[in-house]
């Protein structure tokens, strides 16, 4: 029902006042400045009680945080080759966790990971050479071969296309890429005619720059963080009658305690983050912020994300592929539950409560988003459909294919080690096998980094499938034969992507439907 539905006064008033209840239970709070706001608890413990994990849930995951910090707490061996990472490449390995193990050294997996691997939203296809690569003194063929080869690329209707790893929007730090001055000489350009170990270290500083990336840009701020806003928004703003309330309950589960425990155990002061990643001790605070200008409401939308960087129509690029369809199956469950209920562009305009999650959203929780394209009303059908589908994408289908690539990428360490402790080489003929060893993780953060992975990207103990909740949040017949629509056209793209990967090198299957949680969980 919406709020004006109500016949009786008395309806009108039980509304109110459980939205005054709600937002005395759901308080806004600010984590750090500059970034979205959080619900205000600052242990598990204070959360309201419908917002916490069940007891399954909950055992499962101390039990698992609990082998992770004694795992992490191994430092007695000593490492002088890669191969002695062996020794902590341990636990429910993938098939494909076995392959980065084996090739992680060959460029063309190095290259198809921008593309199909754990965080697949930073590769985007250049019209043009970067204009913070600037190639050192006395290589000016090189970089006219480069542009040339870059032009016949374009030229050519890509049947296939060969990742090529640009460089990333900051280095291992989160500073900023500043161009050479006088007083510092240019850094060396890495080229695979270098001498191996060279070429080698150069590749792991660019995944471990990815690493961070990967988990503090993609996977906390635009998956988690957006997940939580939306998640207070709606339980400050929306009845329990309210369909687009009905719509969400399912996609917001766990997401709070989630949060909360991330925030006071692993991205705390002190906390594993510090100890094991290099942007760790406040680092990962200055690159969130950052990040917090690229955070657009276009970046959140498949279509729109993947158009502006030139990843449509690619058949190589399978993730690409399977969010456009999933982005389009959504949208048309969400428009089929929509329009039962908001017949009209009007009628969603005159929604008051609607309109107040709305700004909820956008003004509050992300902090004046408006300026980033967010909307701060809506005034039509199409427009709410849009962000309704934005906000189940985000919570279900993104956060999938950003958390669960980690266990098959990041269990071996050197392939996306999470710090480095020695400063990049400035020339490329003193790199030893002591200075790669010298340079990846020490065998403490190297453990860690194992058992977290395993930890965030294993099947979680009570997943419930997208779509495939118990809970009757609908009760009538139209209602529920759009929830089965949904089902069927997950099950349909199930087949589609089974299908496919039985065909491919490497399949891609963080966006098959059976694995696509609910909600964001862990």
């Amino acid at each position: 029902r919406l709020a004006g539905d109500n016949a009786l006064d008395v309806f009108q008033k039980h509304r109110e006042k459980e939205l005054k209840e709600r937002r005395r239970l759901y308080c806004w709070a600010t984590w750090k400045e500059g970034l979205p706001r959080t619900i205000a608890a600052e242990r598990q413990d204070d959360l309201p009680p419908n917002s916490r994990f069940h007891e399954e849930k909950r055992l499962d995951f101390e039990w698992a945080l609990g082998l992770g910090a004694e795992q992490g707490g191994e430092t007695g061996r000593r490492r002088d080759r890669l191969e002695d990472f062996d020794q902590i490449f341990w636990g429910q390995k993938s098939d494909l966790a076995e392959r980065v193990h084996r090739c992680w050294r060959d460029d063309e997996l190095f290259g198809y990971q921008f593309l199909n691997g754990a965080n697949p939203m930073v590769l985007r296809r250049s019209a043009s050479l970067p204009s913070r690569l600037v190639l050192p003194s006395g290589t000016e063929a090189l970089g006219a071969q480069l542009e040339r080869e870059l032009q016949v690329l374009l030229a050519v209707w890509a049947g296939e296309i060969r990742a090529v790893a640009w460089p990333l929007p900051g280095p291992p730090g989160g500073g900023c890429i500043q161009p050479p001055s006088p007083s510092c000489p240019p850094p060396p350009l890495f080229l695979p005619s270098d001498p191996p170990l060279a070429w080698l270290l150069a590749k792991i500083w660019v995944r471990n720059s990815d690493f961070q990336v990967h988990q503090l840009q993609y996977h906390l701020l635009s998956t988690h963080l957006v997940a939580e806003v939306i998640a207070v928004a709606t339980m400050r703003c929306l009845p329990g009658l309210h369909p687009v309330f009905k719509l969400l309950i399912p996609h917001i589960r766990y997401t709070l305690e989630i949060n909360t425990r991330a925030r006071s155990q692993l991205i705390s002061e002190g906390g594993i983050f510090d100890k094991v990643r290099s942007t760790g001790g406040g680092g990962h605070v200055h690159l969130l912020r950052r990040a917090m200008a690229q955070l657009t409401y276009r970046s959140l939308c498949p279509p729109d994300d993947l158009a502006a960087r030139g990843l449509l129509g690619i058949p190589s690029a399978l993730y690409a592929h399977d969010a456009l369809r999933l982005w389009e199956i959504i949208a048309r469950y969400v428009q089929g539950i929509v329009r039962l209920f908001y017949h009209r562009d009007d009628v969603v305009r005159g929604d008051p409560e609607l309109q107040a999650w709305c700004r909820e959203i956008t003004e509050v929780g992300l902090c004046q988003a408006q300026d980033r394209g967010f909307p701060a009303s809506f005034q039509s059908q199409s427009q709410l459909c849009h962000f309704l589908t934005m906000c189940v994408f985000t919570c279900t289908a993104q956060h999938g294919a950003i958390n669960q690539g980690q266990l098959d990428w990041y269990a071996w360490v050197p392939n996306a080690p999470c710090t480095m402790r020695m400063p990049p080489p400035t020339t490329k003929e003193d790199v030893k096998m002591a200075t790669v060893m010298g340079s990846l993780p020490d065998i403490r953060q190297a453990c860690l980094q194992m058992t977290i992975t395993w930890h965030l990207g294993r099947r979680q103990p009570d997943m419930v499938p997208l779509g495939h909740h118990k809970e009757k949040y609908f009760s009538s017949p139209k209602a529920k034969a759009v929830l089965r629509q949904f089902q069927t056209d997950l099950e349909n793209l199930e087949r589609e992507i089974t299908a496919r990967n039985a065909q491919v090198d490497l399949p891609y299957d963080y966006l098959r439907p059976s694995r696509i949680e609910n909600s964001v969980t862990i």
